[in-house]
């Protein structure tokens, strides 16, 4: 939530403690432009988002409050928050429009001066995957109140959403000296990470795990840690995160999920898929269906794996009744596992809104999965450019290259996939082999 009027100024221990930190780091703001919360999905696909911390009062407690007080602007702010974070965790896009409803309340009730409202209609368009709506709003939250937490997030999303990496790192670094905190770290984290600086990454969330103090804050931050030690294939590394994480907040989701992930990098397939099956009965994402599908499919499992797919479909309508645009997620889930000319369309549709390294892979893999590889090259060429070591964009690539005739840039993406984390898949990884046989095979 934004700060109220006394609240409204830097803090300063935590930000000049970092300051040293970044210094340590040797990152110059200046590196190259590149392509969001730490680590994507299993399919490469976003990050997931990072949440602010949910209203203190319980959804129906607020509810109650505004039946007795219908004219309170910050009680509907404040309750369109909850509905947003309550859709958040819980997967279920459901609460979108009665956040949507609450926040206009507000902004009726009170116009001007409202940065709690403005802050947390920026989350709901965020939250639907609209981050042009998240920067505008963002930004009026901010020229009202410099100093919102929310809108300070929310701002360094929607420039990493939309694909504007150098603005992200600004952002950042501008939210770091006015709201230096968990929230901004880890973002700024993740816009290192992206730019292909893992180990800069993994300094500032090591800095941010010494300040983390609640139970949820080190549950976030490890398992942050534990997402970026899988992605480089660091597997002993992320479980020990992952066991931080679950230590502080046993049922946390995304620690859940990373530990999951992790088994089933390690080739512990049954104990992942019990762990997955967890996760799914809670949170039914399309990145969560698809990585049980995939490990039910590498169990020799397949008529289990094509009803997590089958649920896809019908986590996008309810996706699209709630007003959330998923036409990213059904890309990636629909190309390996669906109606490959719906995730074109869904790709290109995606890639005309933004151009991020992520909407880069999913449309260069979704024109592949059509045929098209020489149309393809270009796309998993800028999903790479920026230097971001994702195993999953480099498969993507190899595979690519592979069709359009590039054998020995092929053989060097995909083993370069496999280097950086050789477990990223249980289906694309066994692919990922297969392919480097066969071209040794036939270069011999």
């Amino acid at each position: 939530m934004s700060q109220t009027s006394d609240a409204r100024a830097p803090r300063s221990g935590l930000r000049r403690r970092l300051a040293v930190g970044f210094g340590a780091l040797g990152v110059a703001l200046a590196i190259s432009a590149s392509a969001v919360v730490i680590g994507g999905d299993g399919n490469g696909g976003p990050p997931s988002p990072v949440g602010v911390a949910a209203p203190g009062a319980g959804v129906a407690a607020l509810e109650a409050h505004l039946r007795s007080q219908p004219k309170d602007a910050q009680g509907w702010a404040t309750l369109g928050s909850a509905y947003v974070e309550q859709s958040r965790t819980s997967g279920d896009p459901g609460g979108y429009p009665r956040a949507d409803d609450a926040f206009a309340r507000s902004l009726k009730l009170r116009p001007d001066d409202n940065d709690a409202a403005l802050a947390g209609r920026a989350a709901l368009a965020a939250a639907r995957h609209d981050f042009t709506g998240a920067l505008r709003d963002a930004d009026r939250a901010l020229a009202i109140n410099p100093y919102s937490d929310e809108g300070l997030a929310i701002r360094i999303d929607a420039f990493v959403e939309l694909g504007r990496y150098d603005r992200a790192l600004k952002a950042a670094q501008e939210a770091d000296v006015r709201r230096p905190g968990i929230p901004v770290f880890t973002r700024l984290a993740y816009v290192f990470e992206l730019r292909g600086d893992a180990k800069g990454a993994n300094r500032v969330l090591t800095l941010a795990m010494s300040s983390a103090a609640s139970p949820a804050d080190i549950a976030y931050v490890a398992t942050a840690l534990g997402q970026l030690a899988w992605s480089q294939g660091q597997y002993d590394t992320a479980l020990k995160h992952c066991a931080t994480a679950l230590r502080a907040e046993p049922r946390n989701i995304a620690a859940l999920e990373c530990r999951a992930r992790t088994h089933a990098a390690q080739g512990r397939t049954p104990e992942a898929i019990r762990e997955y099956e967890a996760i799914v009965a809670r949170y039914p994402l399309p990145g969560q269906l698809v990585a049980l599908g995939e490990l039910y499919e590498a169990a020799g499992k397949p008529q289990q794996a094509r009803k997590q797919y089958a649920l896809i479909n019908t986590w996008t309508a309810l996706a699209r009744s709630g007003g959330v645009n998923p036409d990213l997620d059904t890309a990636l889930a629909a190309a390996d596992h669906g109606d490959r000319a719906a995730a074109l369309k869904a790709a290109r549709a995606e890639w005309q809104r933004r151009q991020t390294v992520h909407t880069a892979d999913a449309l260069g893999w979704a024109l592949l999965r059509n045929g098209q590889a020489e149309a393809a090259l270009p796309y998993a060429r800028k999903a790479t450019a920026t230097g971001y070591r994702n195993a999953v964009f480099l498969h993507h690539l190899g595979m690519i290259e592979l069709a359009a005739g590039e054998d020995a840039a092929a053989r060097r993406s995909l083993t370069r996939a496999l280097d950086i984390n050789p477990g990223f898949s249980p289906l694309g990884a066994a692919e990922a082999r297969r392919a480097l046989k066969r071209t040794a095979k036939e270069g011999s």
